[in-house]
């Protein structure tokens, strides 16, 4: 028997989607909704399906930013062929996006057991949705959002790649926050602290979801589970991002901390009064 069924995985694909971008923590968000489904959301498979259907989401964010990725991979290229092509940002932010995955994928391997197990409790999930709120509300009102996607550098990229550490260790932080109020205190401009986020989510997230397929295969979370559970999030993650570009365009981040807070406080209130098992 798989730990999640297809109607199950449709729901959880779809919660996938909506917030794995947006900065309200789609991990949080999908171990919430799993608690309300029954389904045990320290289970290796359950933790592993979670991790897969995150591939839906990425390919939605390689699908919208095509031309993007290829015009960055072709400089990227071209400098690795042609020393005189090497001064060109795209080739350099290439190599960004690779240094800046590093940190991450360091402490993900070796806090690994923490992870999926005590940092698993909806109890963080609850306390980190708080905690990021308040983060993103200072970053918001600190950043003098003067600088554009041209303007950052290596600095820029490490200090808002290893900002999804956060995220990683503190489910419920959300890695779309921890990145984006990170290049906000770095005084970038919301879209592009919003594209800067979608760009260093690709490789790490891409990594997690091919390393947990494997095992959850193997744990009990079904083929056909997975296969809906990525699809469904690839759609509805697409949708996503054409809207949050064209929202942080014109909007603060505040509905974002508004939403946030109010989903922390009724989650302890749920988890303190039993009606949700943590």
């Amino acid at each position: 028997m798989s730990a999640i069924s297809v109607g199950q995985a449709v729901v959880l694909g779809a919660v996938e989607g909506v917030t794995e971008f947006l900065p309200v923590s789609s991990t949080g968000h999908l171990k919430i909704v799993e608690g309300l489904m029954g389904i045990p959301v320290d289970d290796d498979a359950v933790v592993g399906f979670s991790a897969v259907i995150q591939v839906g989401a990425i390919a939605a964010v390689l699908v919208y930013f095509f031309k993007d990725i290829v015009r960055i991979v072709s400089a990227w290229g071209r400098g690795l062929a042609n020393r005189d092509e090497r001064y060109h940002h795209d080739y350099k932010f290439a190599w960004w996006v690779i240094y800046a995955t590093i940190p991450i994928v360091a402490v993900g391997l070796a806090a690994k057991p923490l992870i999926e197990g005590p940092l698993a409790s909806l109890w963080v999930v609850a306390a980190s949705l708080l905690v990021g709120s308040g983060v993103m509300w200072a970053a918001d009102q600190m950043g003098r959002h003067k600088r554009g996607e041209d303007d950052t550098s290596l600095k820029d990229a490490m200090l808002v790649g290893s900002s999804q550490i956060l995220a990683l260790l503190f489910p419920g932080f959300s890695r779309s926050g921890a990145t984006m109020s990170t290049a906000l205190i770095l005084d970038l401009d919301r879209v592009a602290a919003t594209r800067l986020s979608f760009f260093l989510g690709i490789p790490a997230l891409t990594g997690a979801g091919l390393y947990e397929l494997k095992d959850a295969l193997g744990t009990g979370a079904g083929a056909a589970p997975l296969v809906v559970g990525t699809v469904v999030s690839f759609v509805v993650a697409y949708a996503s991002i054409a809207w949050l570009l064209k929202f942080v365009a014109k909007h603060s981040f505040n509905a974002f901390v508004v939403y946030r807070i109010v989903v922390g406080v009724l989650l302890f209130g749920l988890l303190a009064t039993g009606a949700l098992s943590s």
